[in-house]
């Protein structure tokens, strides 16, 4: 298979001298330079295959460093790789990565990516993520995820120890700003080939981010250490990071009160209070993640809906108003699309239910639930399913009482993330709380999850939906496509979409460093630094 290209159309030079973390005039920094955060979870996985929640995102950020990372504004600058050329058909994307080295004093080199990604698209690695390399187009995936060709076969090659090379299927203009992303990381092959699943423990992890594991107590706490073999370890500040389990919400925030957490969410209703009485702490900026109750239509899930009238009437009956102006109160916005509303370059359709007012929606639930045959005297009967935090047991009690008067009872069952992310997985769910974060700042991110081969956790199908975002790959107008796309999602309600996300925290006034303009909260510890207060 040949690799090299002899055109080049764009070189895009990104070797930047490293931006060392200075205090800002007035400021001192702390002696002591820690920082502790809030986790509601047990971090499921720090294997970069494995991975597929926020928390072990934001952990792994640290342990390992990628082709490319992201400024506080959410732009791509160089991680690893120095700089990139772009062959002239827009295909081969050809990498120039530093001189760098492992935790373990081993350098890092372009086989350790090729190795980290035929590994996640490799089937026996069971990489819930085996998709995103789909996503990037990158050349064979989807036929290796399939099973249809080998691993070695995938569009990733090093040329030598720096310089990697990576061909894809049809031009990706998001492509760059897929490689942030843990599933794109670098892992140690010898390490793996060593330890096996073992690996990620902390006598046994070996990374090449700014940060080496201290220690997991798995569902309590994870500590990280400044790691000396970091390229830029003389400009990372920050030399101890905590993250903290509590699965109360409530209790969290009383333990940032005390003192013991620097950054923690806000409870929800609690944002008006906070903001007055701590305006140097409380914060709420928009974040780039979708809630949403979703509705299981595979082959486990309840003949009821498998009805798109009765899926239509409970997206219909949901009051997000009251839900994001009584309830959560903290700048978050009602969801009438799945794509957040601040996606660069997105544009909702307009009409459907949004300009309803809300009695002509229950209106409307009402009569579509009398054509499937239901009503408060014939109640259709499900299970709401969420993880465990007050906030997503407070939507659910409101979500069934919007549903209970229209004659739909919801059963709430509560259960740990671990648990939750397993039935989803697996299909045993009927209705399920569930978001989704930008992985990217493109508006695929978000409606590729509803492809028919996508994550799709309720296993709705819809040709025509496939065919738009497969076309849109390669569009040069991709809005009306997304649009489209959108509509298809709000004709069929494979899902109730509830709300768009803010990121409402408090966080500590000592910590300098946290990003406030990134959509996705990409944030990184070594750009943290602790003032002294």
């Amino acid at each position: 298979m040949t690799k090299l290209f002899t055109t080049t159309a764009l070189l895009t030079a990104l070797a930047m001298p490293a931006l060392a973390v200075e205090p800002a005039e007035g400021e001192t920094l702390a002696e002591t330079q820690t920082y502790t955060y809030w986790l509601l979870d047990a971090i499921k996985s720090l294997d970069p295959a494995l991975n597929t929640d926020v928390e072990g995102s934001d952990a792994q950020r640290n342990l390992y460093e990628g082709l490319m990372i992201e400024d506080a504004a959410g732009a791509m600058i160089p991680g690893m790789a120095t700089s990139h050329e772009v062959s002239e058909d827009g295909l081969t994307y050809t990498f120039t990565l530093r001189d760098a080295n492992w935790s373990n004093g081993q350098p890092v080199t372009a086989d350790d990516f090729v190795y980290a990604w035929q590994r996640v698209v490799t089937p026996e690695t069971a990489s819930e993520y085996a998709w995103y390399l789909e996503l990037m187009n990158v050349q064979n995936a989807a036929a290796i995820v399939a099973g249809e060709m080998t691993p070695d076969q995938l569009g990733v090659a090093a040329l030598d120890d720096k310089t990697l090379q990576v061909t894809l299927t049809t031009p990706t203009p998001y492509f760059i700003n897929t490689l942030s992303h843990t599933t794109t990381y670098p892992v140690p092959r010898a390490v793996i080939e060593e330890h096996g699943d073992a690996w990620t423990r902390p006598e046994n992890l070996v990374g090449n981010g700014a940060y080496t594991l201290a220690s997991h107590n798995l569902g309590v706490e994870i500590v990280f250490e400044k790691n000396p073999e970091y390229w830029d370890a003389e400009n990372v500040v920050m030399e101890t990071v905590r993250g903290v389990t509590v699965n109360d919400n409530n209790v969290a925030l009383t333990r940032y009160q005390a003192g013991e957490l620097d950054r923690v969410q806000i409870p929800a209703g609690q944002y008006p209070r906070l903001s007055e009485q701590f305006p140097d702490q409380a914060v709420s900026v928009p974040y780039g993640c979708s809630y949403a109750y979703v509705f299981n239509m595979g082959e486990n899930g309840p003949e009821a809906l498998k009805d798109q009238r009765v899926r239509e009437a409970m997206a219909l009956s949901l009051n997000r108003e009251v839900i994001v102006d009584q309830v959560l109160q903290g700048g978050q916005r009602p969801a009438y699309s799945w794509t957040h509303w601040a996606i660069n370059g997105f544009a909702a359709p307009e009409g459907g239910m949004e300009d309803m007012p809300m009695e002509a929606r229950l209106e409307r639930a009402a009569e579509l639930l009398a054509e499937a045959g239901y009503g408060p005297d014939n109640p259709v009967r499900l299970q709401l399913q969420y993880n465990t935090d007050d906030n997503h047991r407070l939507l659910a009690i409101a979500a069934q009482q919007f549903w209970r008067p229209l004659g739909i009872e919801i059963e709430l069952n509560n259960v740990e993330w671990a648990v939750h992310t397993d039935r989803l997985q697996s299909g045993d769910f009927e209705v399920a709380r569930y978001a989704w974060c930008a992985d990217y700042n493109e508006a695929t991110t978000f409606l590729d999850w509803f492809r028919t081969d996508g994550y799709n956790s309720g296993k709705w199908s819809n040709a025509e939906y496939d065919e738009l975002l497969a076309e849109a790959r390669t569009a040069e107008d991709t809005t009306p496509l997304y649009q489209r796309a959108e509509e298809i999602l709000a004709e069929e309600v494979p899902a109730a979409f509830v709300y768009h996300y803010s990121k409402v925290d408090m966080i500590n006034p000592a910590i300098k460093g946290l990003p406030t303009e990134n959509l996705r909260n990409t944030w990184y510890a070594k750009d943290l630094y602790r003032i002294a207060e």
